[in-house]
C-alpha cells in the first residue's frame, strides 16, 4: 500500500525529491525540511501528488 510521491520546495516550487509513504499509516501531508539546490539552503518540501 506504498505510493510514490514528489516533494516540492515551499520557496521556488522545485520538485527536487521523491519519497514513498503509506497512506493508512500517515494520512496527514508530509513535510520535511530537505536542501533545495534552486535556492542553494535547506528549506520545508511539502507532498505533491507524482
Amino acid at each position: 500500500m506504498r505510493y510514490i510521491l514528489l516533494l516540492q520546495c515551499t520557496e521556488c516550487r522545485g520538485r527536487n525529491y521523491s519519497s514513498t509513504k503509506n497512506k493508512k499509516n500517515t494520512p496527514e501531508k508530509l513535510q520535511l525540511s530537505k536542501y533545495c539546490p534552486h535556492c542553494r539552503r535547506h528549506t520545508m518540501h511539502k507532498e505533491t501528488k507524482a
